[in-house]
């Protein structure tokens, strides 16, 4: 009983360690160039703000209110992922495996907080899921044609 019990707890510990390698795979992608500016400045983002104020201080001055900004980007750009520029309107696997990892940082990030343990870099891996959703969408959208649409305008179209 006892070593079946740690059998399944290291397997845990390696699946868990194997999604979060493969997902920071997937974050290491090179975008051609920056997609996700025009896509923050057309749905008015906060994540770059975010993890400039993470980054410029120790600990993050308004955590309830950080947190809240981090959800409402999220959304913002899952929609947007599903809905913009996209033939099949669902998620790819990477995309997918994304929304997963970035809702267990996110629901960790409150036990993080009342531990007062690592919340600087919960908050970075965050912003930069956050970041590469957006260029995956500025990427989609700069592919496709619109006529004399830019990206921004196209998506203050939807």
């Amino acid at each position: 009983m006892f070593v079946a019990s740690v059998i399944l707890i290291i397997s845990t510990a390696l699946f868990f360690f194997y999604v979060q390698v493969a997902c920071q795979r997937i974050l290491r992608r090179k975008f051609d160039h920056g997609y996700f500016h025009s896509i923050v400045n057309a749905n008015r983002l906060e994540f770059p703000a975010i993890r400039a104020t993470v980054e410029e201080f120790d600990a993050p001055a308004d955590y309830p209110r950080l947190r809240m900004m981090l959800k409402c980007d999220y959304l913002a750009l899952t929609y947007l992922l599903k809905n913009a520029a996209n033939v099949r309107q669902r998620y790819t696997y990477e995309e997918r495996l994304l929304v997963l990892y970035f809702r267990a940082l996110y629901f960790s990030l409150t036990a993080r907080h009342l531990l007062r343990r690592r919340e600087k870099p919960a908050f970075l891996k965050l912003t930069a899921i956050l970041q590469y959703f957006a260029n995956v969408v500025g990427q989609r959208v700069s592919q496709v044609g619109f006529g004399n649409l830019s990206a921004s305008q196209y998506l203050l179209s939807l």
